[in-house]
Order: C-alpha cells, then structure tokens, then sequence
C-alpha cells in the first residue's frame, strides 16, 4: 500500500530536506525553478489567461469537479491553447477551492471566498523539458501572485524536478502518458 502525502507533511519533508543546507539561497540556487526567468515567463502566463478569461475578475466559470490534495477539495479545470510569449501552447488551469467540507453551491455563489490557488501546466517548446513533456508548472495565489515553497522560492518553472514528491513527481504517473488527470462531479451537486 501507497503512502499518500498531504500538503503538510509535503512541506515538512521539503523544509527538512533543505535543511541541512544552511541557507534559503542554496535550495534557491540549485532549485530547477524559481529563477527570475520562471517568474518572468510566470507573469506572461498569467497575462494570457487574463486575455483568454481564464484568470481574473472576467474569468469563465465551469462545473466543479471533485478534488483532493495538493489541490483544493473542488476543483474548476479547463483545457486549451493560449499564446505565451509569441508562442501557442496548451495550457491546464485548476482552480482550486476549500478548504475541506465546502459546499459547491457556496462556491458557485462566492467564488472568490473559497478559491486557495490556482495551478497551471503550459506546454513549452521542445527542449525546455523534454523528459517530463516540456511543461511549465505554476502555482499562483488568488491574486496571481506566485506562492513560494518553504524555502521561498517561487513556484513557477520545473517545479521540484527530480525530487520524489511535487508536481512532477505526481504527474508523471497520470493515466494517458500527458501528465494530466482528470475529475468526477461532485456528489453534492
């Protein structure tokens, strides 16, 4: 049987990882994300959804899926192509609510109140990460900001490549051999 990681225990792991490290700046330096061309190419993806109404206050709605950890326990997920940086690629963006126990019909009616974060995959170019699909993986704060891992550093590019446990790690086992999962309608709806 399969140990499953929750967030927390996630957090402490990667925390503890680093740890012995000394200094913030050293995981920030051998991190495969977080530099400032991640962040920079980040703030593009996020401008693109914005325009395809993915992203803020104009953003499309769809019907709640259900959802677990890393991501919110109702899920709003939406697969397309959009143009990043003069370049058009496709693009999964979960919307993630909660926190455990939230009803979908109080997220249809207060979005913005439930919503903890929003993580994105784009596929880049080939070469950018040939081995693992050449996504971008992002994780954004409601107000699009990017949220950081303990260490601080963002979370934006090949985040937690090569590690056991993240975003590629979970991926990468995805049905389909395309790093992405799919959900159920929720039972309260």
């Amino acid at each position: 049987m399969a140990f499953k990681f929750s967030k927390k225990t996630t957090t402490v792991l990667v925390a503890a990882a680093f740890a012995g490290l000394g200094a913030t700046t050293a995981f920030s330096q051998m991190a495969p994300f977080g530099s400032e061309e991640d962040i920079g190419f980040a703030a593009e993806v996020w401008t693109a959804m914005e325009e395809a109404n993915l992203a803020g206050p104009n953003a499309i709605r769809a019907a709640l899926t259900v959802g677990n950890d890393p991501h919110g326990m109702l899920l709003e997920t939406f697969y397309t192509e959009v143009e990043v940086a003069g370049r058009t690629g496709f693009i999964s963006v979960k919307r993630n609510y909660g926190p455990p126990g939230t009803d979908p019909e109080d997220v249809y009616n207060d979005p913005s109140a439930y919503l903890g974060a929003i993580t994105v995959m784009f596929q880049r170019e080939e070469g950018y990460d040939d081995e693992n699909q050449n996504w971008f993986w992002v994780k954004y704060l409601p107000d699009g900001s990017l949220d950081k891992n303990p260490a601080g550093v963002a979370l934006a590019g090949k985040v937690a490549k090569g590690m056991d446990v993240g975003c590629i790690a979970c991926h990468a086992v995805a049905p389909g051999d395309d790093y992405l999962f799919t959900g159920s309608m929720p039972d309260a709806m």
